[in-house]
């Protein structure tokens, strides 16, 4: 990374750390061969690149976008339109990419030339409403994209689950399409999060930093501040997309509720938050602890609750009781921002001597 980037983690802890979790989604289906375990690996790495792609703005730039849901939405229709009416073909795969990609990079063009001129709060609004127009417009085109019911569609033999590449009577484990749409996932997400380590140290992104401190003295400086905004947005929207398509590719499926959600954005907005803004890898960070433990803390309190039910201990079992979950995730993130108020890396960075 340091080769690709000129950005080290700047901490031996930050770096065991990330070290673990690459290691852990490359390894995750030997390791852990369950599809729960494969699905929760496959949202960490499509998060990552879509909570990074997000910090481009919000940590690089200072901008607050409500619509990078949309751009999401708008790489997974792409990909579920083009293989829904030509066919499980490679062909289908290039023809969603190839519109979806330009289509998000051009609306975010578009957004940016007409609205990063206004005060941030009024831009925020303005992508709020334009993101809500499309999940609207997204849930009336039944004819185009199944409207509420969304859009199923076939892949291509290759990344179909029953095909099988090696035996396990071969080996002793199998290969199958599910396995290589999952390394496909997980290379395409790790190239990308690498190209926006690249972006954020070039030259161009020393200036987004210029821009995020102090915006009027950057203009003074000669820098055309509402081009850099926009090329960043139009950057953060391809790579969402990108993560748009992935999504599709893993799920099979795209709705309304799985790439256009308001959730989604606020799911976003808190791994941004618990990583730490304006880091990059804060993204890997924030996404992994965030959906581990929205996949398997309810499991855990159940298990915490039985435990101080049979041990008698009073109150503990109502309070652990998973239906509780939401609760303690939310308790959960309060403390991460008291105590983690510049995120994971944030912190990890103070921890080393010398480190800022």
């Amino acid at each position: 990374m340091m080769i690709l980037s000129g950005d080290p983690p700047r901490s031996r802890l930050l770096a065991a750390l990330l070290i673990v979790i690459v290691a852990m989604l490359l390894l995750t289906p030997w390791l852990f061969p369950g599809a729960k375990a494969m699905n929760v690996a496959v949202k960490i790495c499509i998060f990552a690149v879509l909570v990074a792609s997000y910090d481009l703005l919000l940590g690089y730039t200072g901008t607050v976008s409500f619509a990078h849901t949309m751009f999401y939405g708008i790489g997974s229709y792409a990909i579920a339109i083009a293989l829904y009416a030509m066919g499980p073909s490679w062909a289908a795969i290039g023809t969603g990419i190839v519109v979806g990609l330009p289509l998000a990079m051009l609306l975010a063009l578009a957004i940016g030339l007409f609205s990063l001129r206004v005060a941030a709060i009024f831009f925020a609004m303005i992508t709020l409403a334009v993101a809500s127009a499309f999940q609207v417009l997204a849930s009336q085109m039944s004819w185009l994209t199944g409207g509420e019911d969304g859009r199923t569609f076939r892949l291509p033999e290759l990344l179909r689950p029953g095909t099988v590449l090696i035996s396990r009577d071969a080996f002793g484990f199998e290969i199958n399409g599910r396995t290589l749409t999952y390394y496909l996932v997980f290379v395409v997400s790790a190239l990308l999060i690498l190209a926006l380590l690249r972006v954020v140290n070039s030259p161009f992104g020393r200036v987004l930093q210029a821009i995020r401190e102090n915006r009027f003295r950057a203009e003074a400086l000669g820098y055309r501040t509402v081009f850099h905004l926009t090329y960043a947005n139009c950057i953060a929207a391809t790579v969402a997309a990108c993560a748009g398509v992935l999504n599709a590719l893993w799920l099979r499926y795209v709705g309304p509720d799985t790439s256009l959600a308001f959730s989604i954005m606020l799911d976003i907005l808190l791994m941004v938050v618990i990583g730490g803004m304006g880091t990059i890898y804060g993204a890997i960070i924030g996404a992994g602890i965030f959906i581990i433990a929205q996949n398997y803390l309810q499991t855990l309190m159940g298990t915490a609750s039985n435990a101080a039910a049979d041990a008698g201990l009073p109150l503990l079992p109502g309070l652990l009781h998973p239906d509780r979950w939401l609760l303690w995730l939310g308790l959960l993130f309060i403390a991460s921002v008291y105590f983690f108020p510049t995120g994971v890396v944030g912190r990890l960075r103070r921890l080393k001597p010398g480190g800022h």
